[in-house]
């Protein structure tokens, strides 16, 4: 069927990339894992296929789709969530530019951008993006390319304003990026809120099956686009045909799948909201939480990510980390099972001691589709291992 961008999410998840194969009529389009391509002569392409680095029709079928979920006009899918952050550094960035970024961006991020890129000769600078004003402030103060954000962020759960921070950068001459890794397409569109750029680690709730690692980059401008290809091809950090095959599967049920992950996270985190080993719960869907009616005007729910802060401090937070049975302690989130995570020697580690380091009492709820009363009833006997 022909995709409109009026038609439903769902139904764009679904059909997006999706058209059944001619010859046979099957209704899942075949995996392309051919390396090459025969030629009709000397130049004579066939749809334009050469070699799998430039093109490979699964590959081009999942672009497709995430083009059309995230309102973009091209997407790319690459290896990881990395080599896409890379790969866009560096098509739209030079030596001596600069990229400021939320105070609590994920580890890996500011890994590459600091100790990979700043080698490279890429600046940065940490800022809380709810301080428009600090924001300006250090926008202002180098060349800055990029302003680069998490909303929800990871895992502070922290809501940053995507309109008024597009603003800030377009004022300046420079691009926001959004990495909507935690929201996903269903719940939150930052190109329609004026971002330039939104990234993805795939891997996560796009795949949503804990199989296969991936990373995608989406825009509307045809300029961008343009370059960021060139990248793509020339470096080669592409997603492999079964990767693509796996991650265009996941997508199709992301809708209902985040539907799921949400009413769980609201039900979790209202029960944590009650115990009282609990210091502070970081979930966007309580009132209580800073960025909740700016969460609610941006997104369509609240997502499946909760962080929990425990007045036991260290040993309170990794007792519970290490006493769950159904929430499985482990790296990453968005699958359909639950995971629980300790940042600090986790995901974040590569921060600590920085201005970005996680604290120590915080433990991260990527809460899966299981029953939520038994996802209660885990955090509860693991409550009971807290001295």
């Amino acid at each position: 069927m022909s995709v409109t961008e009026n038609q439903g999410f769902n139904t764009r998840a679904v059909h997006a990339g999706q058209a059944f194969e001619p010859r046979t009529g099957a209704v899942v389009p075949p995996l392309h894992f051919s390396s090459t391509y025969a030629q009709d002569g000397i130049g004579g392409l066939r749809d334009g296929y050469e070699y799998g680095r430039g093109g490979n029709p699964t590959r081009d079928a999942l672009q497709e789709q995430l083009a059309a979920l995230e309102g973009g006009t091209h997407a790319f899918s690459f290896s990881s969530g990395l080599a896409a952050e890379d790969s866009l550094i560096r098509a739209l960035m030079r030596p001596g530019d600069h990229i400021v970024l939320g105070n609590d961006a994920y580890g890996g991020t500011y890994r590459l951008i600091s100790r990979v890129l700043g080698e490279w000769g890429i600046g940065n600078t940490p800022v809380d993006m709810a301080d428009l004003a600090a924001v300006q402030a250090a926008v202002a103060a180098n060349k800055t390319r990029f302003v680069w954000v998490e909303t929800p962020s990871n895992p502070l759960m922290k809501i940053t304003d995507i309109e008024a921070l597009a603003k800030v950068a377009h004022d300046a001459g420079a691009l926001l990026i959004v990495d909507n890794t935690f929201a996903s397409p269903y719940l939150q569109t930052p190109l329609a809120l004026g971002a330039d750029v939104v990234v993805h680690s795939t891997t996560k709730y796009i795949g949503g099956h804990s199989d296969v690692v991936g990373g995608a980059v989406v825009v509307k401008d045809a300029g961008l686009a343009e370059k960021i290809g060139f990248v793509q091809f020339a470096v080669g950090a592409v997603s492999g045909p079964m990767d693509a095959f796996l991650t265009t599967r996941g997508l199709k049920t992301l809708g209902v799948r985040m539907d799921r992950h949400s009413d769980n996270a609201q039900a979790v985190a209202e029960w944590l909201l009650e115990r009282p080993e609990v210091e502070a719960v970081l979930y966007p869907g309580l009132p209580s939480h800073p960025g909740h009616e700016l969460a609610k005007k941006q997104m369509k729910k609240f997502g499946g990510m909760i962080s929990v802060q425990f007045k036991g401090g260290e040993a309170a937070a990794r007792k519970v980390a290490e006493s769950t049975s159904v929430f499985t302690l482990a790296e990453s989130l968005g699958g359909i099972e639950s995971l629980m995570n300790y940042p600090s020697e986790m995901t974040h580690a590569s921060v600590k001691g920085t201005e970005l380091a996680v604290p120590v009492n915080l433990i991260r709820l990527s809460c899966g589709i299981e029953d939520v009363e038994d996802l209660i009833a885990d955090l509860e006997q693991a409550f009971t291992h807290i001295q």
